[in-house]
């Protein structure tokens, strides 16, 4: 039996046309095999300030307090909520997806006041629907997710954050799918916080996921009548880090740092809006080839959707494992099923940073009209 002593790393190529991981871009696999310097280097501070800089472009965002949370997702999920909602405090989340029920288990287990604006999974909210939920709730905290990982929709937010700001609430935002292919936009749009990942949009190996706080939110933070419950996940602690005197909080990883470094310096080569128009092409590529194939979109609405991740309907009699597996088997392509209440009647298909390409699709839709 051969053990980590004898045995060589050797997998298989893949192509990720999942809900992520997704491709890694070429410049940071290479980056990631440079030498490691320690956390105080000058060489590597000076590469966490110019992420910090990225990130502030892809966010759109002029947010000093822009970093990086070591962990997925969800770490930057939790962080979020255990900083901004206090126990006893009534948090409003507009929940069409699982994503936004892990938001309800996070804010529940802070001890906050829950309530919940229910629509189908796939579907959006409208502006009345926050003006007349968050005026009957008068919430602390109003929480959505941006680009729902699970069901394929796109909420930009601006029907939430007015009605939001009209009642004092702070508005914290799910942008893990958005955040590096399609228009995020805090700033602009009125979030306060934001967190993403950096295995989806930004094509860098998980493991970083940016944070964002606006200046009204960090003035909150700062004046919380008791310390968050988590050490770890403090944002007040681990921002000190990230600004001189760069105070020890955690051990980054340098090889993610240098990945993270050249996913953004892809995106500042091509340009953010040129990299958004080309995810949307990709999209309605897909959208259009699928539906000749017999695949019906969740979301309805086209203005709904994520340009790069589509979640959708297999024809009447298709068994959506067996096509997974057939993909994978035949063209090393991996897809996705789906999670909670779609589970074995959707699949969900990424075409994200490298795979957002004309060719990359019709190479797609080619092995999906062969394997159905």
């Amino acid at each position: 039996m051969l053990t980590t002593e004898t045995k060589r790393i050797a997998p298989p190529k893949r192509l990720m046309y999942g809900p992520g991981p997704a491709m890694v871009e070429t410049r940071a696999y290479e980056a990631m095999a440079q030498p490691i310097v320690g956390i105080f280097d000058p060489y590597f501070l000076e590469i966490m300030k110019e992420i910090q800089a990225g990130l502030r472009q892809a966010f759109g965002t002029e947010n000093e307090k822009t970093f990086m949370i070591p962990g997925g997702g969800s770490g930057a999920m939790e962080a979020a909520i255990a900083n901004f909602v206090l126990p006893g405090s009534k948090v409003a989340i507009f929940a069409a997806g699982h994503f936004a029920d892990r938001i309800t288990l996070m804010a529940q287990r802070q001890r906050a006041n829950v309530a919940r604006l229910e629509r189908p999974w796939g579907e959006t909210f409208s502006e009345t629907d926050a003006r007349e939920f968050i005026k009957q709730e008068r919430p602390d905290v109003v929480t959505f997710v941006q680009a729902e990982t699970s069901t394929g929709a796109y909420q930009s937010g601006r029907n939430i954050t007015a009605v939001a700001r009209e009642h004092g609430a702070l508005v914290i935002a799910d942008c893990v799918t958005s955040l590096g292919a399609m228009p995020v936009e805090l700033d602009a749009i009125g979030i306060d916080v934001a967190f993403s990942c950096s295995q989806k949009g930004l094509s860098c190996p998980a493991g970083l996921s940016p944070i964002s706080i606006s200046p009204t939110a960090w003035e909150f933070l700062l004046k919380r009548p008791e310390l968050p419950y988590t050490w770890y996940l403090d944002l007040a602690i681990m921002a000190k880090y990230f600004e001189a005197p760069h105070v020890y909080h955690h051990t980054p990883s340098a090889p993610l740092y240098y990945a993270m470094h050249q996913g953004l310096a892809a995106i500042e080569e091509e340009g953010l809006r040129n990299r958004w128009e080309r995810h949307r092409r990709a999209g309605e590529q897909l959208i259009t080839g699928v539906q000749k194939l017999g695949f019906e979109p969740l979301v309805k609405n086209p203005a709904d959707r994520i340009w790069h991740l589509t979640t959708l309907k297999p024809p009447v009699g298709l068994d959506e494992v067996q096509l997974r597996q057939a993909l994978l088997t035949r063209y090393g392509i991996e897809i996705a099923g789906a999670l909670g209440q779609l589970a074995g009647k959707v699949v969900r298909i990424g075409t994200m940073g490298p795979l957002a390409s004309e060719d990359s699709v019709t190479f797609l839709l080619d092995a999906l009209a062969a394997c159905i």
